[in-house]
């Protein structure tokens, strides 16, 4: 009998990309790679990559240090991004139109919440009470957030 020889798996290898304390799959493109950081979204990304003159087709673990050191400076401090794409316009306090990244945006968000809730507006309320504050329906969904309300009928024990 012949002897078998074990067939070499093929295994995919990829690097971790780590920019701005978020790691990112390797094997990602660079349009796709940069969605993975909060607070980057599809247009955000591809308006990086125009502004940048990244290949949006390049994969992540082939971009050099050069490259990378590119992208982590223009996300700390984004220009000539347009202001439709920002996700902090016209900001409550300094009325300036930015974009925030990370840990950052959860806390801008926390603060926001927090004020509506402080000075008692209806999203404040809404809030508080666990209801959707954007004006959908709340007869038939949102039942697990708040409180239960009983469906069909209740009939009387005899």
């Amino acid at each position: 009998m012949a002897e078998q020889k074990p067939e070499e798996e093929k295994k995919e290898i990829f690097s971790i990309v780590r920019i701005m304390q978020t790691d990112i799959p390797g094997n990602k493109k660079t349009l796709t790679g940069l969605t993975y950081l909060k607070g980057i979204s599809w247009s955000f990304s591809n308006a990086l990559c125009k502004i940048l003159n990244l290949d949006p087709n390049k994969k992540i673990s082939e971009l050099d240090e050069n490259e990378i050191r590119k992208i982590t400076e223009f996300l700390k401090k984004p220009k000539d991004i347009p202001i439709f794409i920002m996700n902090r316009r016209n900001d409550f306090e300094t009325q300036e139109n930015s974009h925030l990244i990370g840990s950052s945006l959860d806390m801008k968000k926390e603060f926001d919440i927090r004020r509506l809730k402080k000075i008692r507006s209806y999203r404040g309320l809404r809030h508080v009470l666990g209801k959707p504050s954007r004006g959908q329906r709340t007869r038939s969904h949102f039942r697990t957030r708040g409180k239960k309300k009983s469906v069909g009928v209740k009939r009387k024990k005899k």
